[in-house]
């Protein structure tokens, strides 16, 4: 590595940047002074998206507050600070490695005050920062740079409210930063009777005709381009598709993009990766059973790396087979699996400038990782966090050192000869930030924290470790958990436990800090939480562990998880359990309370009661396709055998139920189901209907109402 990128990688990786002076918030002494209530989730800043720039002086990030009844996004910008090369302390310098103290530049907001933004994408020449915003009435794509302070507005961008799975990229540079390509919405007919627009009566002819939390518009997504200097945006691509996640090819002759061509692409989900030049002339590159996602074009041009399924019947959401890192030739005559040994669910692929590496994420035992893999040969190895050595600096957290962490975001610097990134990072009691990290066995694995917009928020309260549970379930699968104490806990005191489960049934708790878990613990509960078979994370096999059975072995993994807490910790009432959790965790909890009386309440949100009913009214059927391999007409007797409300007649457990009245993913009706059941049978149940929500509570009063709710519901029947 010659010496000027040397200079860049060290910048890089020991440069501490931070908005408040002083030590990094996991580096200061916790005064904790209170316990996290509902209210305080509404303080909590997430932080995403960071993008450092070409040359690595730079970096920008995206960061989301709660103001009012509204989120607002906003950009960030840092300076990566002096070039400090030789400065990396050694074992032989036993004495600075305790006391390393570097320059800091704190960052500042991009944008002027007034501005909400996201997605901001760098130039390859390294002066502009693009990024999307809605200001002064024009929704769209904003430039921004150093000489010039006020963004400019370069073209309308139009969203559809369609539901696009894994959605990518929106915008791409081409390499010589003088074009963007965009992904912008356009109105195409495909209307069989030629009805009219006005919508009444509305013609349904189409089977997504649901969106998420609406009915689908009648717009498509499509590749455009415009010039910077000179806008004059042009439509590239058309048709009665959504093309999506973008990708500029080095010489600048192509984009590359997502988008599915079946003759019904509503009925199969079968995208694969196209190409279109900037005359709009389109090829197709990859043509397979499964489905292609996030294509990104390798420096060189030689590759692209995307991640891929496999099986020819797959879902929009909540897919159980694991997605891996593949790389093709522009043709896509050649193709290579390259994650396939990790047996691990693979995303967000990133090229070293060399080309000769792909960084990507991917989800390991309840943490999430980065690994890098060689495109030549296949091979794959994990680059963060590496373990810490013996003599590295006390400052460096011990949860990195275990591998206690959740990677959400990350942007690379660097080659093969020496990589480094800025990476968001989460663990159970530290909230998102950005980190700096080398990518290598050879580097430190963390440096410090650089953001700290959350730093006063985590000085004041008090958060709960959780403690993690690993045990044999009942046919031998091992399971992991964790198990979060009651703040203020005695050892001489009884105390009631929640069971919570996460959704899916593909999703995966872990590492990562949890709001609601922390308020739970703060009113005095025992919080447990497991990743039962179905689970990513694991491996193929134990994520297909629900294929045909929702509610078989991962009810089982999850009951076997209770009885090993049960005898682990005598202080946990075992007169005292509540179960909780939502979409598939609100449907495992339907299940729980009509298979055993041994919890004495529960709270079910956003959840599925009747496999036969869920089909039809939810926005993606081709779940029920790909779990239980088939259609309701020729899988009824499975689906009901798997449903909860076949059982209700068992329920004798207090519950209460929480839905979106606009929730499409998992229609409202599914809770009417079940509440209705229980309130005939005489079973104490109460229905909460949440007003222009969807699959996921999104207004702020009522994300704090919910969690008041859920907390009085157990207080009530708990204590």
């Amino acid at each position: 590595m010659n010496e000027f990128r040397k200079a860049l990688v060290s910048a890089l990786l020991f440069s501490t940047l931070t908005v408040s002076p002083g030590l990094s918030a996991r580096a200061q002494p916790r005064r904790a002074t209170t316990s996290m209530t509902p209210a305080d989730i509404l303080r909590i800043a997430t932080v995403s998206d960071p993008q450092i720039s070409p040359n690595g002086d730079w970096f920008v990030y995206t960061v989301s507050t709660t103001e009012g009844e509204q989120i607002v996004s906003t950009l960030w910008l840092v300076r990566s600070g002096d070039r400090l090369s030789g400065i990396l302390p050694t074992s032989r310098q036993p004495e600075q490695r305790r006391n390393w103290e570097l320059p800091r530049n704190p960052g500042r907001p991009l944008l002027p005050a007034g501005w909400s933004a996201a997605n901001p994408r760098w130039s390859p020449d390294g002066k502009s920062i693009a990024f999307l915003s809605t200001h002064d009435g024009q929704r769209g794509i904003w430039v921004w740079g150093p000489e010039r302070r006020i963004p400019r507005f370069v073209a309308a961008a139009r969203e559809t409210n369609f539901f696009i799975t894994y959605a990518g990229e929106s915008l791409a540079w081409s390499p010589d930063s003088k074009m963007i390509a965009y992904v912008s919405a356009s109105e195409e007919s495909d209307s069989l009777d030629g009805s009219s627009r006005n919508d009444d009566p509305r013609v349904i002819d189409r089977i997504q005709y649901k969106s998420r939390t609406s009915f689908s518009d009648r717009l498509r997504t499509h590749v455009w381009l415009t010039e910077v200097d000179q806008p004059q945006p042009r439509q590239l691509t058309s048709g009665p598709f959504y093309d999506h996640a973008l990708s500029f090819s080095p010489r600048g002759d192509e984009v590359a993009y997502i988008s599915n061509h079946e003759p019904d692409p509503d009925a199969n989900n079968n995208s694969d990766i196209f190409a279109t030049n900037l005359q709009g002339q389109i090829r197709q590159i990859t043509q397979t059973t499964g489905c292609e996602y996030e294509p990104n074009w390798s420096p060189d041009g030689k590759l692209i790396a995307y991640t891929a399924t496999k099986r020819e019947v797959t879902t929009i959401d909540s897919v159980a087979e694991d997605r891996h890192i593949w790389v093709t030739d522009p043709a896509g005559e050649s193709r290579r699996e390259l994650s396939a040994a990790l047996d691990r669910r693979a995303t967000n692929p990133k090229w070293l400038k060399d080309s000769r590496r792909v960084i990507f994420t991917a989800g390991d035992a309840g943490s999430t990782f980065l690994y890098s893999a060689d495109p030549t040969t296949g091979e794959s190895k994990r680059v963060f966090p590496q373990f810490l050595k013996r003599d590295d600096p006390p400052e460096l957290s011990s949860a990195i050192s275990r591998g206690r962490i959740q990677v959400a975001g990350y942007s690379p610097f660097g080659d093969s000869n020496g990589a480094a990134a800025v990476i968001v990072t989460s663990y159970p009691t530290h909230l998102t930030d950005i980190e700096v990290s080398g990518l290598g066995a050879s580097s430190i694995a963390l440096v410090r924290s650089l953001t700290g917009h959350n730093a006063a928020f985590e000085r004041d309260h008090e958060f709960v470790e959780p403690e993690e549970l690993q045990f044999k379930s009942f046919d031998g699968t091992s399971v992991q958990g964790w198990l979060m104490k009651p703040v203020g806990w005695r050892a001489d005191r009884k105390y009631p436990m929640i069971l919570s489960i996460h959704g899916g049934p593909h999703g995966m708790y872990g590492y990562a800090f949890n709001p609601a878990f922390q308020a739970y613990a703060a009113r005095g509960y025992a919080v447990l939480y497991l990743n039962p078979r179905g689970s990513s994370g694991y491996g193929q096999k134990f994520s297909a562990g629900t294929i045909n059975e929702w509610g078989g072995g991962d009810y089982r993994d999850l009951m076997a998880g209770v009885d090993e807490a049960l005898r682990r910790y005598n202080w946990i009432d075992t007169n005292r359990l509540g179960v909780t959790g939502g979409s598939y965790g609100g449907f495992m909890t339907n299940w729980i309370i009509t298979q055993t009386p041994r919890f004495k309440a529960a709270v079910s949100a956003a959840s599925v009661s009747n496999l036969i009913s869920f089909y039809s009214t939810s926005l993606y059927q081709d779940l029920v396709h790909a779990e239980f391999g088939g259609f309701p007409w020729d899988n009824y007797d499975l689906l009901w055998q798997w449903s909860p409300l076949r059982y209700v007649k068992l329920a004798q457990t207090p519950t209460l139920f929480i839905h979106g009245e606009q929730d499409n993913d998992v229609h409202i009706t599914q809770a009417e189901e079940m509440y209705m059941a229980l309130r005939r049978r005489g079973v104490e149940t109460v229905l909460v209907r949440y007003p222009r929500e969807g699959h996921g509570l999104r207004e702020p009063r009522h994300r704090v109402d919910a969690l008041e709710r859920t907390l009085a519901w157990f207080d009530r029947f708990l204590k």
